[in-house]
């Protein structure tokens, strides 16, 4: 029986979402309490990996489980995982769902703060005051439809096409300290989000043009886009699914 496990994580705790040697990550963490727990290894597949400091409101991850799963899991995770890492639901689904390969968008989100705040400095970047947000939402705007985002892509990575579907891009002003960038697509590329936002930081002060930032999205090209922003601003809010993978069961 496969199921899909709805969760969220601090990433400031963490060396990234996925397993790796010699560091501590979201997936090695969650495996083993789940181990402790089922008494067999339950391996997870994320729908997508985030860098070290990333943080995630909402991920989903698929297991396999021979028996039903006991009702009290989610709870019994909860008291056995850290502060970090909340688990929110875990629901049963069609054989073949895949938490990654089935998800039809994606939408990430970066906080930003000209303040400094003691309760937020892991989870918003601190930037200097003046920032054009017009010239930015010009640009983000730009960012819209299906094209090629190598400028934006972690160089020396194995994927086999840097073209991404963005369906949004646009900042949000919460008050005169604080806002966010939102961007939704059908999938990002390794480092992608963080490379947006600081070239937008450029357009922001001043430095580039929307259409000088353009110019970026088309030369297809990592050395013609600004500096990467911080990990700390950076969510994964939200994934989305057909709803025919979800089974008529009730959440664990």
């Amino acid at each position: 029986m496969r199921y899909f496990i709805r969760f969220a994580y601090l990433g400031t705790d963490f060396h990234g979402s996925q397993t790796q040697p010699n560091a501590s990550s979201v997936q090695q963490t969650m495996e083993e309490a789940m181990a402790t727990i089922l008494r067999t290894p339950t391996p997870l597949t994320f729908a997508g990996r985030t860098d070290a400091g990333v943080h995630a409101r909402c991920m989903w991850a698929h297991f396999d489980a021979e028996q039903a799963l006991p009702d009290n899991l989610t709870h019994r995770l909860n008291a056995l995982l850290p502060e970090s890492i909340a688990i929110y639901d875990i629901v049963r689904v069609c054989a073949d769902a895949h938490a990654r390969f089935d998800a039809t968008s994606r939408t990430y989100r970066y906080y930003i703060t000209t303040r400094k705040d003691p309760f937020a400095y892991r989870t918003r970047t601190r930037v200097a005051p003046g920032l054009d947000f017009e010239a930015m939402n010009r640009a983000a705007e730009l960012l819209r439809g299906r094209q090629d985002f190598a400028s934006f892509c972690r160089i020396h990575t194995d994927v086999k096409t840097t073209i991404c579907d963005v369906r949004e891009a646009y900042w949000t002003r919460e008050n005169e300290d604080e806002a966010y960038f939102t961007i939704t697509a059908d999938r990002f590329l390794r480092n992608m989000v963080r490379a947006v936002v600081g070239t937008l930081f450029d357009v922001g002060r001043g430095k580039l043009s929307p259409e000088q930032f353009l110019a970026i999205i088309h030369a297809q090209s990592r050395a013609s886009a600004g500096q990467s922003a911080d990990a700390r601003g950076l969510f994964l809010e939200q994934i989305q699914y057909p709803a025919t993978i979800f089974a008529p069961f009730s959440t664990k």
